[in-house]
């Protein structure tokens, strides 16, 4: 009946109505958003509104919300307000908090029972859980297994965390900074000079591919970039991270599917390239 102001999969859900936004600019650099967003936080304040209004209008039986990031995302304590004065009728709000891939499936399900349709729920997850399987399957014969940088921030720097370590330690890598289950780090970029990893792999929060490849000179600009091993042998890929790499639900089985493709492209070829992701 709604959805998020950033809501755009499946491709149609843009013609529902809008129910949520932002309330700083989303536009400018990496720096600037992240500035703006501090600066919001720090005043104890929410990123973003949700318009009580046409919510109420709407009269959903069920609202979807999260509890995984205040800043990524219209979270619990939004909604609640939101619906601080309804007495009547008030919908069943079922709020996320994934940050392992087994909350991802978990996840799943629960929006399902929600929906009283558990059955449909447990099929969707074993699916997807098979296609990943695949993949980790024939990944784990292969060697050697790069060292992958993953930043989900470009200025300043951060690391992905969550289910990423997880994504590319089934496509047949090993993530040099994340934690499979914690939240993503800041990451120093002396750090990355250390470790020198094979493969730089980058999918900001909330950008799509042509807006990556767009702050790209923010990484690239940087003392001893050239000189870094994956840059040197063209192993720096640029994925679409709002697309694939940045939520979690079911098209992280196409984000597996595109790290494979990059880590091992003699083994991995789903078409992602020039899609999903490109190499710089």
């Amino acid at each position: 009946m709604g959805r998020s102001h950033e809501c755009d999969w499946p491709p149609g859900v843009e013609a529902l109505l809008a129910v949520t936004e932002p309330k700083i600019p989303t536009d400018g650099t990496s720096y600037e958003i992240d500035r703006r967003i501090k600066a919001i936080v720090a005043e104890a304040l929410s990123v973003y509104r949700v318009d009580a209004g046409a919510l109420r209008d709407l009269r959903p039986d069920v609202i979807v919300t999260q509890t995984q990031c205040e800043v990524c995302a219209v979270s619990l304590t939004d909604v609640e307000e939101a619906l601080a004065d309804w007495t009547d009728d008030a919908p069943t709000v079922v709020a996320l908090a994934p940050d392992s891939l087994a909350d991802v499936w978990a996840d799943v399900r629960k929006v399902a029972a929600a929906l009283d349709a558990a059955e449909r729920g447990d099929a969707l997850v074993e699916s997807l859980r098979n296609r990943m399987r695949r993949v980790e399957e024939r990944a784990a014969t292969l060697d050697p297994r790069p060292t992958v940088v993953c930043v989900e921030w470009i200025d300043p720097l951060m690391a992905a965390g969550n289910w990423m370590p997880e994504l590319v330690e089934k496509a047949g890598g090993h993530d040099v900074f994340g934690v499979a289950g914690e939240h993503s780090p800041w990451l120093e970029w002396e750090a990355v000079v250390e470790a020198d990893p094979d493969v730089v792999f980058v999918s900001p929060c909330g950008f799509d591919l042509e807006r990556t490849r767009s702050e790209m000179s923010g990484l690239s600009s940087r003392p001893e970039w050239a000189d870094l091993r994956a840059v040197r042998r063209g192993r720096v890929a640029l994925a679409d991270g709002v697309a694939f790499f940045n939520r979690p639900g079911p098209r992280l089985v196409e984000s597996l599917e595109i790290l494979a493709e990059i880590l091992h492209p003699e083994a991995f070829d789903y078409g992602w390239r020039g899609g999903g992701w490109e190499p710089l």
